[in-house]
C-alpha cells in the first residue's frame, strides 16, 4: 500500500499528540519534521521514528515532497507556510488559532482555493466522542424541540503568577485569550451541534493580573433555529472531574422532551421532561492522549475524506465562520451591545 506522505512543522507541547496519532493511522506515514532548531526536530524524529529532519520549511517541502503538511506552529507563521505549500500543490492541516487575524485567514483560504489544495483547520473539539454522542441524540430527536444550552468552561488552570507556564507559557502573553484561544473551540462545537449563530452578546474579564488577555466571561449566542446558548467561561475555577482537562467543564442542553447533561468525567445523562431521575446514556470512547482521542479522530477523518472523496469538516473556508463569530464576540464586549453576525465577508 502506498502511504500518504505527511510532513510536519512544529514540535511544541500539543504537537506530540498529533505525531502520536499519525503513527496509529496505517495509511499515513510522517516522513519529515521541521523545527526552527534542528535539535527540537531531532528529538521528535527520534521519539516517533521519523526519517528526515529540517530547520527550513521550504527545504522540507522540496526535499520530502509530502502529500500533506501538518502545520503545528504559532499563528504568525500560518499564512506564509500555507502559501509555500500551495505553490507546491501540498494539502495542509493547520493548527488553531488560525492565522493572526481574520484578514490573514481569508488570504490563506483564498491562496489554498486558488491552488486547488485542501486546507483543514485542526479544530479537534468537535471530534471529542461525547459531542458525537450528543449530536446523535439531538439528530435522533431525543430532546424534541431545542430550547437552550450552556457550557461551563472550568479547567481550573489559570490561578496565580505561574498559570499556564508548565504546559503552554505563551498563553500568558496573548492579548486575546479566553475566546481567541479557548472559547473558539465551543463556538465551533456549538455550530456543529446547533447550526449557525446569528447574534452574540458578551461580558469579558481578566481576573489573573499575570496574563495579558481575558480569562473569564459570559457569551450569549442566538442561533438560526431560535435556540439560545451560553458559554460561561472561567479558567481560574474548576469543576468535578478525575481529569479536569478531559471535558474542561460541564454542558447542559434543554429541549421540550428533556435535558441532556455532560459532566466532567464524560458521563452523559438524559432526564425526560417531567421526571426527576436521569438515565445514563452509554457510549464507547477511548481515554487516549487528549480529549477522548479527538486528535486521532480528526486526523483519521481527514485521511478517510481524502482517500474516499468523502465530506470534509473544518475546511479553511468553513472555519472562517468561527472567526467571524469570534470577532463579533469581542466587538459585543467592547461595545456592550448585541452584535448581529455577518458572514457575507467569507461566503
Amino acid at each position: 500500500m502506498t502511504k500518504i506522505r505527511i510532513a510536519a512543522v512544529g514540535t511544541g507541547y500539543f504537537s506530540r499528540f498529533q505525531y502520536a496519532a499519525w503513527n496509529r493511522i496505517e495509511e499515513a506515514k510522517v516522513v519529515a519534521v521541521c523545527n526552527r532548531t534542528l535539535s527540537g526536530a531531532q528529538d521528535v524524529a527520534t521519539t516517533f521514528g521519523i526519517g528526515q529532519v529540517f530547520d527550513d520549511f521550504v527545504e522540507m517541502l522540496d526535499t520530502a515532497k509530502p502529500d500533506i503538511v501538518d502545520v503545528i506552529t504559532p499563528p504568525a507563521t500560518h499564512l506564509a507556510y500555507i502559501t509555500e505549500a500551495a505553490k507546491r500543490g501540498v494539502n495542509v492541516i493547520c493548527q488553531k488559532p488560525f492565522c493572526e487575524d481574520l484578514n490573514d485567514a481569508i488570504k490563506a483560504v483564498e491562496v489554498a482555493e486558488k491552488a486547488n489544495i485542501t486546507l483543514v483547520i485542526h479544530e479537534n473539539f468537535r471530534f471529542q466522542p461525547w459531542y458525537s454522542k450528543l449530536a446523535n441524540e439531538i439528530c435522533d430527536g431525543q430532546l424534541g424541540d431545542l430550547y437552550q444550552a450552556q457550557f461551563r468552561l472550568r479547567p481550573g488552570d489559570g490561578q496565580g503568577p505561574n498559570a499556564y507556564l508548565a504546559r503552554q507559557p505563551y498563553f500568558q502573553k496573548m492579548p486575546r485569550f479566553l475566546i481567541h484561544e479557548t472559547g473558539v473551540h465551543w463556538i465551533d462545537t456549538f455550530r456543529y451541534l446547533f447550526g449557525e449563530i446569528v447574534s452574540v452578546n458578551a461580558v469579558l474579564r481578566r481576573l489573573n493580573p499575570a496574563i495579558s488577555g481575558e480569562d473569564a466571561g459570559l457569551v450569549a449566542m442566538e442561533f438560526e433555529s431560535g435556540l439560545l446558548a451560553v458559554l460561561d467561561g472561567n479558567r481560574l475555577s474548576d469543576h468535578v472531574a478525575e481529569n479536569r482537562r478531559l471535558t474542561m467543564g460541564e454542558m447542559m442542553i434543554e429541549g421540550s422532551a428533556g435535558t441532556l447533561a455532560l459532566d466532567g468525567n464524560a458521563n452523559i445523562t438524559m432526564r425526560p421532561h417531567g421526571q426527576n431521575q436521569a438515565e445514563q446514556r452509554y457510549y464507547q470512547w477511548n481515554d487516549i492522549d487528549f480529549g477522548g482521542d479527538c486528535v486521532y479522530r480528526l486526523q483519521r477523518h481527514v485521511i478517510d475524506s481524502l482517500t474516499n472523496n468523502g465530506p470534509l469538516m473544518n475546511t479553511g473556508r468553513e472555519y472562517l465562520r468561527n472567526l467571524i463569530v469570534e470577532q463579533a464576540v469581542y466587538r459585543a464586549a467592547d461595545e456592550n451591545r448585541t452584535i448581529r453576525v455577518d458572514y457575507s465577508q467569507v461566503i
